[in-house]
Protein backbone atom coordinates (compact mmCIF):
# COMPACT_ATOMS: atom_id res chain seq x y z
CA UNK A 1 0.00 0.00 0.00
CA UNK A 2 1.16 3.36 -0.63
CA UNK A 3 0.28 6.73 1.34
CA UNK A 4 0.82 9.86 0.80
CA UNK A 5 1.30 13.36 3.08
CA UNK A 6 1.59 16.67 3.01
CA UNK A 7 3.41 19.41 4.59
CA UNK A 8 3.28 23.24 4.31
CA UNK A 9 5.74 25.65 6.70
CA UNK A 10 6.36 29.99 6.17
CA UNK A 11 8.92 31.43 8.79
CA UNK A 12 9.73 35.44 8.75
CA UNK A 13 13.16 36.44 7.82
CA UNK A 14 14.82 36.65 11.52
CA UNK A 15 16.85 40.13 13.08
CA UNK A 16 19.25 37.79 14.74
CA UNK A 17 22.17 37.57 11.99
CA UNK A 18 21.37 33.37 12.30
CA UNK A 19 21.97 31.70 8.58
CA UNK A 20 19.38 30.29 6.35
CA UNK A 21 19.01 27.15 6.53
CA UNK A 22 16.71 25.28 3.69
CA UNK A 23 16.66 21.38 3.26
CA UNK A 24 19.54 20.88 5.41
CA UNK A 25 21.73 23.15 3.79
CA UNK A 26 23.17 26.76 4.83
CA UNK A 27 23.06 29.40 1.98
CA UNK A 28 25.76 31.78 2.69
CA UNK A 29 25.59 35.29 2.99
CA UNK A 30 22.02 35.18 3.28
CA UNK A 31 19.90 36.31 6.48
CA UNK A 32 18.24 33.06 8.31
CA UNK A 33 14.73 32.55 9.23
CA UNK A 34 12.93 32.87 12.50
CA UNK A 35 11.61 30.25 14.56
CA UNK A 36 11.75 28.37 17.40
CA UNK A 37 14.62 26.28 15.77
CA UNK A 38 16.48 26.67 13.09
CA UNK A 39 13.64 27.69 11.09
CA UNK A 40 13.96 25.40 7.91
CA UNK A 41 11.24 25.44 6.58
CA UNK A 42 12.40 23.07 3.69
CA UNK A 43 12.68 20.28 6.07
CA UNK A 44 9.99 21.44 8.53
CA UNK A 45 7.32 21.01 5.45
CA UNK A 46 8.97 17.46 4.70
CA UNK A 47 8.69 16.12 8.09
CA UNK A 48 5.25 17.12 8.51
CA UNK A 49 4.11 15.63 4.96
CA UNK A 50 6.48 12.38 6.42
CA UNK A 51 4.15 12.88 9.79
CA UNK A 52 1.17 12.80 7.62
CA UNK A 53 1.69 10.25 5.15
CA UNK A 54 1.83 7.56 8.14
CA UNK A 55 -0.75 9.32 10.47
CA UNK A 56 1.79 10.07 13.23
CA UNK A 57 0.22 13.80 14.02
CA UNK A 58 2.03 16.72 12.81
CA UNK A 59 5.42 18.61 13.68
CA UNK A 60 3.93 20.87 16.37
CA UNK A 61 3.07 17.89 18.46
CA UNK A 62 6.58 16.40 18.51
CA UNK A 63 8.85 19.25 18.72
CA UNK A 64 7.00 22.16 19.47
CA UNK A 65 7.59 25.58 20.74
CA UNK A 66 6.37 24.84 23.90
CA UNK A 67 9.59 22.50 24.13
CA UNK A 68 12.66 24.32 25.16
CA UNK A 69 14.84 21.30 23.73
CA UNK A 70 14.30 22.38 20.50
CA UNK A 71 14.97 26.16 20.81
CA UNK A 72 18.01 27.29 18.06
CA UNK A 73 17.58 23.28 16.93
CA UNK A 74 18.80 21.60 13.80
CA UNK A 75 16.33 20.83 11.68
CA UNK A 76 17.90 17.12 10.62
CA UNK A 77 17.52 15.98 13.71
CA UNK A 78 13.95 16.46 13.55
CA UNK A 79 14.15 14.88 10.10
CA UNK A 80 16.23 12.05 11.30
CA UNK A 81 13.80 11.69 14.15
CA UNK A 82 10.78 11.60 12.10
CA UNK A 83 12.57 8.93 9.69
CA UNK A 84 13.16 6.49 12.51
CA UNK A 85 10.06 6.77 13.86
CA UNK A 86 7.95 6.14 10.08
CA UNK A 87 10.60 3.32 10.17
CA UNK A 88 9.60 1.72 13.02
CA UNK A 89 5.95 1.79 11.49
CA UNK A 90 7.11 -0.40 8.72
CA UNK A 91 7.17 2.47 6.32
CA UNK A 92 9.90 3.44 3.76
CA UNK A 93 10.00 6.28 1.95
CA UNK A 94 9.27 6.40 -2.10
CA UNK A 95 9.82 9.77 -2.84
CA UNK A 96 9.78 13.68 -1.81
CA UNK A 97 8.92 16.85 -3.65
CA UNK A 98 9.92 19.86 -1.69
CA UNK A 99 8.76 23.50 -3.14
CA UNK A 100 10.65 26.61 -1.53
CA UNK A 101 8.80 29.53 -2.26
CA UNK A 102 10.98 32.60 -1.87
CA UNK A 103 10.81 36.42 -3.54
CA UNK A 104 14.53 36.34 -2.66
CA UNK A 105 17.43 34.94 -2.68
CA UNK A 106 18.39 33.37 -5.63
CA UNK A 107 18.17 29.72 -4.70
CA UNK A 108 18.62 27.53 -8.12
CA UNK A 109 22.57 27.29 -7.50
CA UNK A 110 21.58 25.22 -4.32
CA UNK A 111 19.15 22.75 -5.35
CA UNK A 112 22.11 19.61 -5.95
CA UNK A 113 23.47 20.45 -2.44
CA UNK A 114 20.18 20.67 -0.81
CA UNK A 115 19.01 17.40 -2.71
CA UNK A 116 22.27 15.50 -1.32
CA UNK A 117 21.28 17.49 2.34
CA UNK A 118 18.14 14.86 2.09
CA UNK A 119 19.07 11.76 -0.01
CA UNK A 120 21.67 11.61 2.85
CA UNK A 121 19.62 12.21 6.37
CA UNK A 122 17.02 9.74 4.78
CA UNK A 123 18.94 7.24 3.01
CA UNK A 124 17.36 7.63 -0.39
CA UNK A 125 18.75 7.96 -3.69
CA UNK A 126 19.19 11.69 -5.07
CA UNK A 127 17.03 10.75 -8.11
CA UNK A 128 14.10 10.10 -5.40
CA UNK A 129 14.32 13.80 -4.00
CA UNK A 130 13.06 16.84 -5.87
CA UNK A 131 13.85 20.49 -4.61
CA UNK A 132 11.91 23.18 -7.00
CA UNK A 133 11.63 26.95 -6.38
CA UNK A 134 9.08 29.76 -7.30
CA UNK A 135 8.23 32.94 -6.36
CA UNK A 136 4.84 34.87 -5.56
CA UNK A 137 5.30 37.32 -8.43
CA UNK A 138 5.62 39.92 -5.29
CA UNK A 139 2.21 38.93 -4.50
CA UNK A 140 1.69 38.82 -0.67
CA UNK A 141 3.86 38.59 2.55
CA UNK A 142 6.69 36.43 0.73
CA UNK A 143 6.26 38.45 -2.33
CA UNK A 144 7.44 41.65 -0.25
CA UNK A 145 10.40 39.48 0.87
CA UNK A 146 9.12 39.21 4.60
CA UNK A 147 9.94 35.23 4.89
CA UNK A 148 9.96 32.06 2.64
CA UNK A 149 7.27 29.58 2.78
CA UNK A 150 7.73 25.82 2.23
CA UNK A 151 5.25 23.22 0.51
CA UNK A 152 6.44 19.02 0.51
CA UNK A 153 5.08 15.75 -0.39
CA UNK A 154 6.28 12.27 0.65
CA UNK A 155 5.01 9.22 -0.79
CA UNK A 156 5.59 6.34 1.39
CA UNK A 157 5.25 1.74 0.90
CA UNK A 158 4.42 -0.61 4.00
CA UNK A 159 7.11 -2.70 4.25
CA UNK A 160 5.67 -6.31 4.04
CA UNK A 161 2.53 -7.69 4.87
CA UNK A 162 3.43 -7.80 8.52
CA UNK A 163 3.27 -4.48 8.97
CA UNK A 164 -0.06 -3.74 7.12
CA UNK A 165 -1.30 -6.43 9.53
CA UNK A 166 -0.07 -5.55 12.58
CA UNK A 167 -2.22 -2.30 12.13
CA UNK A 168 -5.70 -3.38 11.82
CA UNK A 169 -7.64 -4.11 14.57
CA UNK A 170 -8.87 -7.79 15.21
CA UNK A 171 -5.95 -9.16 13.51
CA UNK A 172 -2.83 -9.10 15.74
Amino acid sequence: MTRVGVGIDVHPFATDGRPLMLCGTEIPGEVGLDGHSDGDVGLHALADAMLGAAALGDLGERFGTDRPENEGADSRGFLTDVHTAISAMGFDIVNVDVTIVAQQPQLSPHRRNMRLAIAGILRLAEDSVSVKFTTTDRIGSIGRGEGIAAWAVCSVEEVGITSALSRMPGLT
